[in-house]
């Protein structure tokens, strides 16, 4: 007797969750409310001054740019070096563009070069990087879309 009403209790469950899932709204990592319309536009990110990047941000030698920024990911271009640091809930992926030098990836330092794509998964310690020729320039994707308070600096 207990066998079939456990059955028929998990049955119920799992249909109740799935009509949850449509009629509950989604907790974004950022509300969805606060994001800009997406549009069509072409960005070329190689002719962008530091300036159209943005200011430098406080305490930091790094410049950045969100370029889109949806409920599913978000995609910036950022120039020049942040501290050593990782995001709990967020992973990370970057492509290179301009700037030679290491860049410390988990526990390993390691040497980028324009053309690359560094893939961070999320708790994986990265930057912390030393351009050796230019400045770093990379086009960063974060998937779910960051939290402005998912950065952890690594010592």
């Amino acid at each position: 007797m207990r066998l079939p009403v456990i059955c028929g209790g998990l049955a119920v469950a799992f249909a109740a969750g799935l009509f949850a899932a449509d009629v509950v709204p989604h907790a974004w990592a950022q509300g969805a409310a606060a994001r800009p319309a997406m549009t069509p536009q072409i960005v070329n990110v190689f002719t962008m001054t530091d300036e159209e990047i943005g200011p430098m941000r406080p305490g930091a030698d790094v410049r950045s740019r969100t370029l889109v920024d949806s409920e599913h990911g978000t995609i910036a271009v950022q120039s020049g070096n942040v501290m050593k640091h990782f995001h709990a809930d967020a992973d990370e992926i970057q492509l290179i563009l301009d700037g030679t030098g290491s860049f410390w990836l988990g526990d390993r330092e390691v040497q980028v070069k324009p053309g690359d794509m560094v893939i961070i998964p999320r708790r994986t310690a990265h930057a912390g990087s030393r351009a050796t020729t230019g400045r770093f320039r990379a086009v960063a994707i974060k998937l779910p879309p960051q939290r402005p308070d998912d950065v952890v600096a690594v010592p």
